[in-house]
This record gives structure tokens, sequence and C-alpha cells, in this order.
């Protein structure tokens, strides 16, 4: 058939240029990343809700579509390839706010920010699943049945080891740093150093059984 005027015609690829790679996912480690700066004091239970998250990622790539549009356009393989979430998976997302550094881009300045983390039904007791599922709590009785733990986890960088690197006299010219001798040739040795996160990881953790089991039992007669 025809393609109609104003419409575009995709073309054919060969089936062998795409490539699909599927990747399980993990929703479910109880921990999100907040960044650094952020006041882990002001964390505040906010919600909790059953949705459903997605356990595996899709990604597709059209090798010569991808080829193709970069040829076009430059940045245009940006999209490349594209990805897809499925296979949901029933889950309770918890949700928490708290208090950082406005983003640059934020006319606003809002510093208000908000995280989620996710559990399996069969991860909670059923004690505190009766209850989160059939009663309107209130926040701070539904805060309860959670413990909050924050830490920065380790990593190793690389950077400029000063004392054995040696760098070209020089100056500014055009807003470019150019070597006074234009023989010389600055050495620059890195070294790996031991440093903190960036962020700040937050972990969720179910309140301790016997304490999930008792909470708020007076409240409801238990």
């Amino acid at each position: 058939m025809a393609a109609m005027a104003g419409e575009t015609t995709p073309k054919s690829h060969d089936a062998q240029s795409v490539v699909v790679k599927v990747e399980a996912l993990d929703p479910f480690t109880h921990v999100a990343d907040i960044p650094e700066g952020s006041d882990v004091s002001s964390i505040r239970f906010e919600a909790v809700k059953l949705v459903k998250v997605a356990t595996e990622s899709k990604s597709t790539t059209d090798l010569s579509a991808c080829e193709e549009a970069a040829n076009i356009e430059p940045g245009g393989s940006m999209y490349c390839p594209s990805t897809q979430l499925q296979s949901p998976a029933p889950a309770y997302e918890v949700t928490y706010s708290y208090l950082g550094q406005p983003m640059g881009s934020d006319e606003y300045g809002n510093g208000h920010f908000t995280f989620s983390v996710y559990y399996r039904p069969d991860e909670l007791s059923p004690t505190v699943w009766k209850k989160l599922s059939g009663h309107a709590m209130a926040r701070a009785d539904a805060a309860g049945f959670f413990e909050l733990t924050t830490y920065r986890v380790p990593v190793h960088e690389v950077v400029i080891d000063e004392a054995a690197s040696t760098f070209c006299d020089g100056n500014y010219v055009d807003g470019l740093w150019t070597h006074t001798d234009s023989r010389c040739e600055d050495g620059v040795h890195t070294k790996t150093i031991a440093a903190l996160s960036s962020y700040v990881t937050v972990k969720i953790d179910p309140a301790a059984p016997a304490l999930a089991s008792t909470a708020n039992a007076a409240e409801y007669g238990d």
C-alpha cells in the first residue's frame, strides 16, 4: 500500500542487525540513594501502597537504524538502544520524603524530595500485611513497621598524584592553558584513593518480628 501524503514509510532492516537483551531487575533491595548534603534527619515516612514494579528490562538495538540516525543528525542515535520495562510483579511501595539541596535547574528552588523502596507482599509479616492492607493508618503508626538506616558506601577514585607528577610552566592565552616552552610535556601520574560515595544510601528494613506483631495492637484491638 502506498504511503499517504505526509507519512513516511519505515525502511526495513536486516533482522540480524537487531540485538535484543533482557536483564533481570531487582527492585526489592529496600535501599535508595539520596544526594550527599541532604538532611537525613528530615527523612519522614509518607505512604505505603500496593503497586506493580518491573522485574525485567528489555533493550532493543537496531544497529542499522542507529547508525543511519547518527549519520543523518549528530546525536540522532541518543535513544539507541530503546528500553522497555516488563514482567510486572505486585509490590508494596513505601515512600519517604526528605529535605535536600534544590536542583540548579529548578527555578523555584524546591528542596522537598521523595524516594521509594519496594517489598514483595510476602516480605512483610502477615500481621503487618493485614494492618497496612485493611486500615487507613496514620503515617506515624505505619512508620512504626519500618526501621531506617543511613550510611555512605566506600568507593575508589582515581586522582592525580600531585607529588609524583610534574607540570610545565605556562599561562592562559585566549582562555586556553598554553605552555611557556612548547617542547615541555606534563608528566601526569595518577593514584587510587579510598573515598565515600557522593550519595547517602538509605535502607528501609521491616521492624523486628516481635515489634511488627505487636505494633498498634491496642489501637486495633488485637
